[in-house]
């Protein structure tokens, strides 16, 4: 069968969108292929810094033919006195069918008239003609450039297209600057020329056929598929490093950077003085992995002992591997000659020393400089420790930590590298002789960094990390820069969703509500900025259960409750906590099969107490139910099992364990089914309002205990 090549030639691509492009075209164009009724044996995709391609096998010479049915107007309009009305001739002419080829079929909306539309097959090469610039076109990413006049918009400049139907050139077109005035539009046609290798093969080359690509690009030293270029960059860059004795460290965002930079890998061993050893490997890595794009190589598994070498990946010359090493090297030492004067130069005061600097440093417009939020987090810090009943002892390395947990930003060497901020105010607070559960708060208090890092682990780490970042969103809040849509430039979702996971891996009952709202719940309604970050975290409770803890939207749902149920969103801030062990208890209950058995009671009695006024903290029956108001056993069995209910529902409050409620529940669940189905069944909503609403505050009662768990209408049956 045949097979379809398209390539975009381009200028040097940015690396980012490289990885970007392989994953959209790998995802859309077999979906594309399949709206247009086309099969495919297979789609690959292959990129380089230079080139977007795709080699499309086992595709038909044209699409099927298809026959189908189309529904027109109703019987009604179509026909009247049994003639054909105009709507009728017109739904025949457009589908190209005789008034005599018109059948009537009848519909779940009535009769209606239907055709039969033979659709011929198009030729497959001239599809493609059409959906080749498309996918082009569809291609997503940041900083999109535009060159003249139109509406085309890409990374880099294109400068050539092949396409190829075996060994046939398609003229696939792309309009890539639109026509002015004083000149013609710029249209790039396809043919079957490409480039080279820059360096190693700068003569163009030309495709016989589209199965031939892979293996001709190659005989000019371009390696098309990321994978095998990235294979080969792991395989070179360990040899590498053990023929100097020592192991690569391979960073994965690093690899996949450098694999879309070179079209045809080399690894290359550059090396550096041994002084330089002296420094934190921390900053030595930052030189090579976030400036200059290299391997460091350290001791055979012991990461922080690096060696004086580094592993680059060239896309020049093997022959020439000297020369870029010597070349790279100078950058090297350049650069941590410069790192090595700032440690000595920030070392020789006290870490303490640079918090008077922070005033110059400006946190935001209208909240101050940076040491005003110092002073803010040692604040939020110390409601903290209250909250947590810490000793004076750990309140004290509480404080101190969050005091100089930002100083190290105004030292020259996080000046020059802004990526260790948090890393050297560990190592200098070390260095200035502070106790070291200070020191490690400092580095621990930036994590997590983003979804999936680690998160701190000391108590004083985790405690300076949330008022951090408790404080970053009070304040924000506080002046109305809240996330809108997709725009969140403070990063407020992530700082959110830290402050949870941290309280969730500690296992803390820390009341949140509190801390981002100082003044009682009674005031909320006078303060915008609780309300609406009270909602922001009810939110991210919500996002978290169902991403990364894997719970079910609904009992997500259950346990966070909708958005605007005060009482469900008070529960769940005065307690992030247990806000994770119910959705988990929960799940382990749809898993067990108990929370199928008491889905549909519960459910149903919480649905039918919306009817009632019962408030939702309502749980003694002796209270809110007059047992002379029965008319039926059944309901004297429902009271007697909420009375029963009572004490393990208090108890659960206080203990958190919650199978003893689940099992209790699961008991009241058969009486209440009798109460509701049973040969001493009752009509809830009688005529009779004092029956009726006693009948509505024992569901309501129900109701209730079950909310201790979560809100059962808001879980799906299955």
């Amino acid at each position: 069968m045949p097979a379809f090549l398209f390539e975009v030639g381009t200028e040097e691509l940015p690396a980012s969108f490289v990885a970007s492009a392989v994953r959209q075209w790998r995802d859309r164009v077999p979906q594309s292929l399949a709206e247009a009724n086309l099969s495919a044996t297979s789609v690959q995709v292959f990129a380089t810094p230079r080139r977007l391609a795709l080699v499309i096998e086992g595709l038909p010479d044209r699409q099927p033919d298809r026959r189908e049915a189309v529904k027109g107007p109703p019987a009604s309009a179509a026909f009247k006195d049994g003639q054909p009305t105009k709507a009728a001739e017109g739904f025949a002419r457009k589908n190209g069918v005789a008034l005599s080829d018109l059948e009537l079929r009848a519909t779940d909306k009535g009769e209606f008239v239907f055709a039969e539309v033979f659709t011929a097959g198009r030729s497959t090469p001239d599809l493609l003609q059409e959906l080749a610039p498309q996918w082009v076109l569809a291609l997503e990413g940041k900083r999109f450039m535009r060159w003249g006049d139109g509406e085309f918009r890409f990374p880099r400049p294109i400068r050539s297209l092949i396409a190829l139907w075996d060994d046939q050139v398609l003229p696939v077109s792309l309009t890539v600057r639109a026509a002015t005035e004083t000149r013609p539009a710029e249209v790039l046609t396809a043919d079957r020329v490409t480039t080279g290798h820059r360096v190693l093969h700068p003569a163009s080359v030309s495709i016989a056929q589209a199965t031939d690509y892979v293996a001709t690009l190659a005989a000019a030293s371009v390696l098309v598929s990321p994978e095998q270029r990235q294979a080969l960059i792991i395989q070179q860059t360990q040899a590498a490093a053990a023929q100097l004795g020592g192991e690569a460290e391979i960073d994965p965002d690093l690899l996949e950077e450098v694999r879309d930079l070179v079209e045809f890998p080399t690894a290359v061993i550059g090396g550096f003085d041994q002084e330089f050893l002296e420094l934190p490997s921390e900053v030595t890595k930052t030189v090579m992995v976030t400036h200059q794009r290299y391997f460091p190589v350290h001791q055979p598994g012991q990461p922080d002992r690096l060696l004086p070498n580094f592993i680059t990946i060239s896309n020049g010359d093997p022959t020439k591997a000297a020369i870029i090493a010597e070349g790279n090297g100078r950058v090297v030492r350049a650069r941590l000659s410069d790192g090595q004067y700032f440690y000595k130069a920030d070392i020789a005061k006290p870490l303490e020393s640079y918090l008077a600097k922070l005033e110059t440093v400006t946190f935001q417009d209208q909240l101050g400089s940076m040491r005003a939020k110092v002073d803010r987090i040692v604040s939020m810090a110390d409601r903290l420790c209250h909250q947590l009943q810490l000793s004076a002892d750990d309140r004290d390395l509480v404080n101190w930590a969050a005091l100089l947990c930002k100083a190290d930003l105004v030292t020259s060497m996080v000046f020059e590298f802004p990526e260790l901020q948090g890393i050297m105010g560990e190592k200098y607070a070390r260095a200035s002789g502070e106790p070291e559960a200070v020191a490690v708060a400092i580095g621990e208090h930036y994590l997590p960094k983003g979804a999936g890092d680690a998160l701190p682990t000391s108590q004083t780490g985790r405690i300076v990390a949330l008022a951090d970042r408790l404080d970053t969103l009070c304040s924000l809040f506080r002046i109305g820069l809240l996330p809108s849509g997709s725009s969140d430039p403070f990063a407020l979702r992530r700082a959110a969703n830290a402050v949870v996971n941290i309280i969730w891996d500690a296992g803390w009952s820390l009341n949140l509500e509190s801390l981002i709202e100082p003044e009682s719940v009674d005031r909320w309604a006078d303060s915008g900025m609780g309300t609406q970050l009270a909602e922001f975290f009810v939110q991210r409770f919500r996002s978290l259960l169902e991403d990364e803890q894997g719970i079910d939207y609904d009992l997500a749902l259950a346990v966070v409750g909708e958005l605007g149920d005060r009482d469900a969103a008070l529960r769940a801030l005065y307690d992030p906590a247990d806000v994770l062990q119910r959705a988990q208890f929960l799940q382990s209950l749809r898993r067990s099969g108990q929370l199928a058995n008491l889905y549909a009671t519960i459910n149903r009695a919480s649905k039918l107490a919306a009817k009632g006024d019962l408030n939702f903290s309502d749980l003694d029956p002796a209270a809110s139910v007059k047992s002379a108001l029965f008319e039926q056993p059944s309901e004297q069995a429902f009271y007697d099992a909420l009375v029963a209910l009572l004490p393990i529902t208090q108890a659960t409050r206080q203990t958190r364990n919650y199978q003893p409620l689940a099992d209790q529940l699961a008991q009241a669940a058969a009486v209440v089914a009798n109460f509701f189905d049973g040969s001493e069944s009752v009509m809830v909503m009688v005529d009779d309002e004092a029956v009726r609403r006693n009948r509505l505050n024992l569901l309501g009662l129900l109701r209730n205990h079950a909310r201790v768990l979560g809100d059962f209408g808001a879980i799906v049956k299955g």
